[in-house]
């Protein structure tokens, strides 16, 4: 995946996930959104935004994503300002051609388990392609332990 940098730019929704933060119901629509840092085409480095509602407000966490030299799939992701302690590994596990979807896994940190997201660039997948997708995480024994615990977020 050699050019997932670019591909990653731009919002996407979280769809379907086994995340324990977004399952508690408190916290509605997340959205990821990566930018670049500066204006260096070739940078590693992506400026990567949560944003959530609250009890009808927009959250938003902000942290930087560092891409891994040896796997370019693999990203570190560190947070900033009150969040900079804070460090998780994530990878892009499987990326439509077509750039509409992707299925993001993320380790095991001290406050949240291993799991998975799927995301789109739309709010919902169809019936159709989230079960094209389910099956392509089915051959994958890191992605297929977690089919029994996703759970698709509804929008509100």
């Amino acid at each position: 995946m050699p050019h997932l940098i670019p591909a990653l730019l731009g919002t996407w929704f979280i769809c379907s996930t086994n995340f324990p933060m977004w399952l508690k119901g408190d916290k509605l629509n997340p959205t990821f959104t990566y930018s670049r840092t500066d204006e260096k085409a070739d940078t590693n480095v992506l400026l990567d935004e949560v944003k959530y509602l609250k009890n009808g407000k927009t959250k938003t966490l902000t942290g930087y994503d560092y891409q891994d030299t040896s796997d370019s799939a693999a990203f570190v992701w560190r947070g900033k300002g009150l969040l900079s302690l804070l460090r998780s590994r994530w990878n892009v596990a499987l990326v439509d051609p077509n750039g509409q979807w992707a299925v993001i896994w993320f380790s095991k940190t001290l406050f949240t388990p291993e799991g998975v997201d799927i995301i789109s660039r739309t709010s919902r997948l169809s019936p159709a392609t989230l079960k094209q997708i389910k099956a392509q995480m089915a051959a994958q024994p890191r992605l297929a332990k977690h089919l029994d615990s996703l759970r698709e977020l509804p929008i509100r």
